[in-house]
């Protein structure tokens, strides 16, 4: 195995890549695919965590949930999350590029989730779902589990995964998706 492999998780399925962003927090992924190009190789990553995103819950029915993408500030928000989860055996990891919680999740039975999205009238209820609520100076707050598949875009170098920022992501992206649907026609 050379030194560009991505590492086998152990279970001899997926193989594992530990992915590093600009401030060096790490994320281990599962590689989903990897595409050749200019000469470097890049990955689509999906994280082994659970990815999930901080959300403050609005106080009336008229106001929006706002999604807090800087984390930064989210110090004692966090920390409260921490000890909720804690509760259920779960952890808070501040990873690269998201939060995630480690541990055993139960599974939604998607009867339930079919039912939940006929109650709902709400157009994020299909795109989310609650994983804890808690408050935190009268105010309360969810994570939220994403429902679509969350990807993570990686250059690899060294059997590691730097991840794709900014102006790169913006010039590989499209290129990545390109090179995706190819192979989906391939396979037809």
């Amino acid at each position: 195995m050379s030194s560009d492999t991505p590492s086998s998780n152990g279970s001899g399925d997926v193989p594992t890549v530990l992915v590093r962003d600009a401030s060096g927090r790490q994320l281990l992924c599962f590689l989903e695919q990897l595409i050749p190009l200019d000469g470097q190789d890049y990955a689509l990553l999906t994280p082994v965590d659970t990815p999930v995103c901080l959300v403050k819950i609005a106080a009336d029915e008229d106001s929006d949930d706002e999604v807090i993408e800087e984390l930064d500030q989210a110090g004692a928000i966090l920390s409260v999350a921490d000890v909720v989860l804690q509760e259920h055996d779960l952890t808070l990891v501040r990873s690269a590029v998201t939060l995630t919680v480690s541990g055993e999740l139960e599974e939604p039975d998607p009867e339930e989730l079919d039912e939940d999205l006929d109650d709902e009238d709400d157009e994020d209820s299909d795109l989310y779902e609650m994983l804890i609520q808690f408050r935190h100076n009268d105010q309360e707050y969810g994570l939220f589990i994403p429902l679509d598949p969350f990807f993570v875009v990686a250059r690899m170098a060294n059997g590691e995964g730097v991840l794709v920022e900014g102006e790169e992501f913006e010039r590989v992206q499209p290129r990545i998706e390109a090179e995706l649907d190819e192979r989906e026609l391939g396979d037809d």
